[in-house]
């Protein structure tokens, strides 16, 4: 079974959600969507893979707003048409954090500057604990989703929703592949600036996350056994069994 990632920069990266998709026999495509040496210019052209390729789709977060153009320039269309193909395909959807976003909008969702951003480690209120646990997750947005219609909310915060469910397609406003590793890869790109302007200590984003290491793990492998159960039960070609735990 093959898995396409969607890892719009060279600092989104699946973690632990990669790492149990190929735990249970998932073949992992990773396509970057904005070189390294385009960060700071990310409207790149990029050509996105046909959807009915793959059996399933995991798209990560990125630095930038959905619906700025002038910044993410063509290829988010190409994106959002993914999107919609995949989920009339009945193909299922992991969308986290940006990819969460991208998911709303392509099915007839939108997405705004939220109220007030949200940095770090925290709890949200989940309908569906067996799916979302409450957590703490790791949030690092500035923007919010509205659910797509035909969409069930499953999980909140006071800024706004937190994860919904559509067909067989999950988007979580957090971030269940967050590690160490990759914060700091956040930090050193300017978020450690942007934290700061924000009231968040850098230096100890970086210890709890490095303290939460272990159960954040199992947390982001629960999330995905979850997905799998939901989305390919009584299916052909299930996933197998994951190798480790």
């Amino acid at each position: 079974m093959r898995a396409l990632v969607l890892r719009h920069d060279h600092a989104s990266l699946s973690g632990p959600v990669g790492d149990r998709l190929a735990q249970h026999g998932f073949a992992l495509d990773e396509r970057t969507v904005v070189p390294v040496e385009r960060q700071d210019d990310p409207a790149v052209e990029f050509s996105f893979p046909a959807p009915g390729d793959y059996d399933l789709v995991l798209a990560l977060g990125a630095p930038w707003s959905v619906y700025d153009r002038s910044a993410v320039g063509p290829w988010i269309d190409g994106e959002l048409d993914l999107l919609r193909r995949a989920h009339a395909a009945d193909l299922p959807v992991l969308a986290i954090c940006f990819g969460a976003q991208a998911l709303a909008t392509a099915l007839g969702g939108s997405v705004e500057r939220a109220p007030r951003p949200e940095i770090g480690w925290m709890t949200v209120r989940s309908d569906a604990p067996d799916l979302i646990p409450e957590g703490p997750w790791f949030q690092w947005h500035f923007d919010r989703f509205t659910v797509p219609p035909g969409a069930l909310e499953l999980a909140r915060s006071p800024v706004g929703p937190q994860a919904f469910r559509i067909g067989r397609s999950l988007g979580v406003q957090f971030h269940p592949e967050l590690t160490e590793e990759t914060l700091s890869q956040w930090l050193d790109l300017g978020g450690a600036r942007q934290a700061e302007e924000h009231g968040s200590d850098p230096d100890r984003l970086l210890g709890e996350t490095r303290a939460r290491r272990e159960e954040a793990r199992q947390r982001a492998y629960g999330l995905v056994d979850g997905f799998l159960r939901m989305t390919l039960r009584g299916r052909r070609g299930r996933p197998a069994e994951p190798t480790q735990t």
